[in-house]
């Protein structure tokens, strides 16, 4: 039922990762809109996320927050949707998923927010060493593909592909034929379709007055 999995989300945020995991792994489940400001600081909300940020799954009595870890879970309770890794793919596909959210996401933010260093010493202190090495890094992971894991597609795609649509679509990542032709492959999926239109749909009423950098 849809009451058991429940999911927090704003169509301005990285709620859309979530909402694509959801639908491409076909259980229904409930959408609850907030607001940002006082609807995502509210005590009833904070309560299950102290850090008042979307999104959130709730699943029966799990509570479970970041977009990686929602893709993960959600691939591992719902096997039958075959998003989860086979024994071959699991260390390729949990390296791609840390990778992304850790050391590729840093360093996207970082260089977007102009912090930046030459300092060898120091860039070695940073877990991603710099911007150019992360995006080498991030084509080694896409390899000859079609997806993450080879020939087959996986919430690895649906997590490392939305960093990589995000990338383009805001500037913050090189356009190159390895993303642009990995994001157009991936975007061309029914279960994003229809994420996208649904949160599209939501924009009018809670997409306005998003804080700078949420």
């Amino acid at each position: 039922m849809a009451g058991d999995l429940k999911f927090y989300t704003n169509p301005m945020s990285r709620g859309r990762i979530a909402r694509w995991m959801l639908e491409e792994v076909g259980q229904p489940y409930e959408t609850q809109f907030l607001r940002y400001g006082p609807e995502m600081n509210a005590p009833a909300y904070t309560a299950i996320n102290p850090m008042a940020k979307v999104p959130v799954i709730v699943h029966g009595n799990t509570v479970v927050t970041e977009c990686a870890a929602i893709c993960a879970y959600l691939a591992d309770v719902f096997p039958g949707a075959g998003l989860g890794p086979t024994d071959a793919e699991r260390g390729k596909y949990y390296r791609a998923m840390f990778f992304a959210a850790g050391p590729l996401e840093q360093a996207v933010t970082n260089r977007s927010m102009g912090w930046a260093t030459d300092d060898p010493q120091k860039s070695g202190m940073m877990g991603y060493g710099s911007f150019e090495r992360a995006i080498d890094g991030l084509k080694s992971l896409l390899g000859d593909g079609p997806y993450i894991c080879g020939d087959r597609f996986t919430a690895a795609d649906v997590y490392v592909g939305s960093q990589i649509g995000w990338g383009l679509g805001f500037g913050t990542m090189p356009e190159t034929p390895e993303f642009t032709g990995y994001r157009d492959r991936i975007y061309a999926r029914e279960a994003f379709t229809r994420a996208k239109a649904l949160d599209d749909a939501a924009m009018a009423e809670y997409g306005p007055n998003m804080p700078s950098g949420s």
